[in-house]
């Protein structure tokens, strides 16, 4: 059975407004309805004050498009764009005052997994999570995420793969994969799995040629609900191929998961090296280790005549290392066998593995697992030993 909008703002017209005053679609609060393959998105309008006071009426609606017969997920947002409804001038109201400070002190907690920080949420079974970002796309950032997940995979460890690159998702063509992801009880997803990855992305939910016409808000939940929602299991590290540039989804992911550092991948040349350094620095700001830079497409070597060319510059990014006190991870080339073992779905640390760049992509998973084990390190050096007596 086929979803219509109407349908689901019908369904809408049954969930009251904030106080109980009207519904939210006579009051204008619900966003453009965006209906692909069964999957409903769509936003709701709340003065920014009250955004936690009335994430209710978000579940709320949720579950009432979930209950529509063929609806398969709904993806729901709460945003505090104006759109009228009467809603902009409505006074937040009180918060409840909090519960007093229990008498007897708390047990000390157990030692918090790598890159924990305090008031950010971890996500149950696993380990460590690493975001591979890029200050500008163009740079090979998602085919650097693929192969050092490959690589950290074939270093024995359990690993997972997010593409958080919401409007242009990349994994399903890096890895052939293609498909709808099954549930585990009806609301939780269960990853893909491809060369003994655990794997999730936007793109397995929408159509490849589908475009994802979402403003902030939107983008935030569908990131905390593909990170949350899925059943990734036991896993010792989940890669994150991170959007380019420094908007909502990186600093959602930033602010609001305990990350165990990240990747900087940049070409050598100045311009990307500019756009590498926003990415640094934004990540510095909220207190996320920096695991080290990637140069990728750092030279070329003709393979008629075995004669190197620096087409983009070279050793830019081991420099902006050295100047920023960073670790360097390594040189990737700029290489036919990688674009082509992409485009094949069968990344060259999986289809070349004896060949030197899947040797590359191995060591440099070998670094960012190091920058790991020494900031998880240092994590559990800070906390104190309270010894009760």
């Amino acid at each position: 059975m086929s979803v219509t909008r109407e349908a689901v703002l019908e369904k809408l017209s049954t969930i009251k407004g904030p106080d109980l005053e009207g519904d939210i679609v006579s009051l204008g609060l619900v966003s453009e309805i965006f209906v692909a393959d069964s999957k409903v998105f769509f936003s709701i309008t709340v003065p920014a004050a009250r955004a936690q006071e009335l994430e209710p009426l978000r579940a709320a609606a949720e579950r009432a498009v979930k209950s529509i017969p063929g609806v398969v997920s709904a993806m729901v947002a709460l945003t505090a764009e104006k759109k009228g409804g009467g809603m902009e001038s409505a006074p937040p109201r009180p918060v409840p005052p909090r519960p007093a400070a229990p008498a007897t002190p708390p047990r000390p907690a157990p030692h918090a997994p790598a890159g924990h920080q305090p008031g950010k949420r971890g996500v149950p079974g696993i380990e460590a999570i690493i975001a591979v970002a890029s200050g500008k796309g163009g740079v090979g950032k998602s085919t650097t995420a693929i192969n050092i997940a490959l690589g950290l995979a074939a270093n024995g460890l359990r690993v997972g793969v997010l593409d958080a690159d919401i409007y242009g998702p990349s994994m399903p063509k890096l890895l052939n994969l293609h498909g709808r992801p099954q549930t585990v009880d009806g609301r939780v997803l269960k990853p893909m799995e491809k060369y003994g990855l655990k794997v999730m992305s936007m793109g397995f939910l929408v159509d490849e040629e589908t475009p994802m016409i979402w403003r902030g808000p939107m983008v935030m939940s569908a990131l905390t609900q593909m990170l949350r929602e899925v059943d990734w299991g036991p896993l010792d590290v989940l890669v994150v191929d991170m959007p380019p540039g420094t908007g909502d989804a990186q600093l959602t992911m930033a602010q609001q998961v305990p990350l165990a550092g990240a990747v900087i991948v940049s070409t050598p040349q100045d311009l990307a090296l500019i756009d590498a350094r926003k990415g640094l620095n934004m990540f510095k700001k909220v207190d996320v280790p920096l695991l080290g830079i990637v140069e990728n497409m750092s030279y070329f070597v003709a393979p008629d005549t075995g004669k190197r060319y620096d087409i983009f510059g070279h050793g830019g990014a081991k420099k902006e290392a050295e100047r920023l006190g960073v670790t360097f991870l390594g040189e990737v080339p700029l290489e036919m066998g990688i674009r082509e073992s992409s485009d094949a779905g069968a990344p060259v640390v999986v289809s070349k593995p004896d060949g030197l760049e899947a040797r590359i992509y191995r060591d440099i998973a070998g670094k960012v697992w190091t920058r790991v084990q020494e900031e998880r390190g240092v994590a559990e050096a800070a906390v104190p030993n309270i010894v009760f007596e």
